[in-house]
């Protein structure tokens, strides 16, 4: 379910598996968060953990 975002293979074989997919969406998500001025004084745990949550539901979306 957590598939790597940017494989990279060398015929045929993965010599480096990249970011994971869930890394992936929780790098956007928390990239649009830090653009939002209700975001501006939040903690960064706690914007990490909101990342994570909507990554989350992205993956169990995907695969819906």
């Amino acid at each position: 379910m957590n598939q790597p975002a940017f494989p990279l293979a060398v015929e045929g074989n993965f010599i480096n598996m990249g970011l994971s997919m869930r890394d992936y969406f929780a790098a956007q998500a928390m990239q649009s968060m830090n653009s939002r001025d209700d975001y501006q004084d939040v903690p960064a745990d706690v914007i990490a953990s909101d990342a994570y949550a909507l990554a989350d539901a992205m993956l169990k979306a995907r695969y819906a």
